[in-house]
């Protein structure tokens, strides 16, 4: 059975870590924010296992000109789950938390790898890409309520 909670920050790391900071010190996977009042993270379970995670910070980017934004990170599904919809959910997740809490739009850098599945999911690149150091390549993308 496939269930999406909210979990706290520390217990996004297990799967934060092996997605999206291999061979990098687990403390690497702690972002600016995921601590602060407002911040959510939610996690897709299979069964009782963790196998995805998400994080939404309530974070406003001078890209936009629009109220209540909020910012998708630490988006990452182990890897033997990828492709069969977990992500698609967690996604879902996220904007509809948004769109309840008077969000107008979600954006986030996504990997250049991950351009084709948020794409699918309605989002839009902004901008040309640009290097996150020690972890590659980005495109800002965005989709408005």
């Amino acid at each position: 059975m496939r269930t999406i909670k909210e979990i706290t920050a520390a217990e996004t790391y297990p799967v934060r870590h092996p997605v999206l900071r291999a061979g990098k010190p687990v403390e690497s996977c702690r972002f600016e924010g995921d601590d602060k009042i407002g911040t959510k993270h939610f996690g897709v379970f299979d069964e009782n296992e963790l196998v995805g995670v998400a994080s939404l910070f309530e974070s406003a980017s001078d890209l936009f000109d629009v109220g209540n934004q909020f910012q998708l990170r630490g988006m990452a599904v182990l890897e033997r789950c990828q492709k069969k919809g977990f992500g698609v959910d967690l996604v879902k997740h996220a904007e509809a938390y948004a769109r309840d809490n008077g969000g107008k739009i979600i954006w986030f850098n996504a990997r250049i790898i991950a351009v084709p599945f948020y794409e699918k999911l309605g989002y839009r690149i902004l901008g040309e890409p640009f290097d996150i150091a020690d972890v590659g390549e980005h495109y800002v993308m965005y989709k408005e309520f």
